[in-house]
């Protein structure tokens, strides 16, 4: 006989859990903290009082403070769904009134919903999470060193020359600093790395393919939790009889971040002698549009990286043309 349901929607904050709780047309509301310890007391005694009853589990992708579920989830048998929160809020038209309770009944509607259409989340590894914790913060020291170099550059144009030239040596002493803080994280990525067998096979294999460099290859080990989910990055056609027909672009949902890693991946294949460079270089010869054709050099470094990991081979540069 099959199990009948409980569908549990929770609402993530920093600092608390507001926990819906669906049972056939009844609903209940909970408020915990977000800390490992209630996380593990709640689920115990909800999953005592319903062991005849199938959990499903559904929450928003709130980066950082999903953490503590993750870690109690992870010794629980549930189906958990972590949802995109533009997904959840495309899902729910046009709505009235918003606040933490109402925000967890309406996750519980929708995965009651739609969870049969949803694939289940697997959990990353406490590896990834730390890479993620790592990169994010590397991410924000080379935004942070970006803007110290502009005010420098202003000061030019509005201050004296020897005021600007302290500024400047001062900005360069932060700069400097900030650079020191980028290595310390980047050889604590390598290092962990290096430590994993897995990541490490699989970081080899994707750094194999022309283009793809270490902070590309990080974040693709993060994005897709070691290749056991997918990112969207390719783009997509709209075109519907005569009146619609728009030019292909990468969905609004796709992981911007990920397809400016790799945009700069292709423009760096591009430049070195192999197989990637070939085909651009008879492209344009043949007079495509330049952007379609680093978009379809894209489209290839995905495919290779994809095809690497699926065959474990490293990468074999084909010098000629094709």
């Amino acid at each position: 006989m099959e199990k009948k349901e409980i569908v549990v929607g929770i609402d993530v904050s920093k600092a608390t859990l507001d926990i819906c709780i669906l049972i056939d047309h009844d609903s209940e509301n909970f408020q915990i903290k977000n800390e490992p310890k209630a996380i593990r007391s709640f689920f115990k005694k909800v999953l005592k009082e319903n062991q005849e009853r199938k959990m499903f589990v559904c929450m928003e992708n709130t980066g950082y403070y999903n953490w503590p579920c993750y870690e109690i989830f992870d010794e629980i048998d549930l189906s958990l769904f972590v949802v995109n929160p533009l997904h959840l809020k495309k899902s729910m038209g046009l709505t009235r009134g918003k606040n933490d309770a109402i925000d967890a009944f309406r996750i519980a509607k929708f995965i009651s919903l739609h969870k049969e259409n949803l694939k289940k989340t697997l959990i990353p590894r406490k590896q990834i999470r730390i890479m993620q914790a790592l990169l994010a913060q590397r991410n924000r020291l080379v935004e942070t060193r970006k803007k110290f170099n502009v005010p420098t550059k202003e000061l030019i144009f509005i201050a004296t020359k020897e005021l600007a030239q302290k500024i400047a040596k001062s900005s360069q002493k932060m700069i400097e600093e900030i650079n020191v803080q980028i290595k310390y994280i980047e050889n604590q990525l390598n290092e962990l790395i290096d430590n994993d067998i897995d990541l490490k096979q699989q970081y080899k294999y994707v750094t194999s393919v022309q283009g793809v460099g270490k902070v590309l290859a990080w974040t693709i080990l993060i994005k897709t939790n070691e290749f056991k989910s997918i990112s969207g990055v390719v783009p997509f056609e709209f075109q519907s009889g005569t009146s619609i027909n728009k030019k292909p672009r990468v969905s609004y949902m796709a992981d911007k971040s990920l397809k400016k890693l790799l945009h700069l991946a292709a423009m760096r294949a591009i430049q070195l002698n192999g197989d990637l460079q070939n085909y651009y270089l008879r492209k344009v010869k043949e007079g495509k549009n330049k952007m379609l054709i680093l978009n379809a050099v894209r489209n290839k470094i995905v495919a290779r990286i994809c095809s690497v990991i699926k065959n474990r081979k490293m990468y074999q540069i084909n010098l000629q043309l094709s």
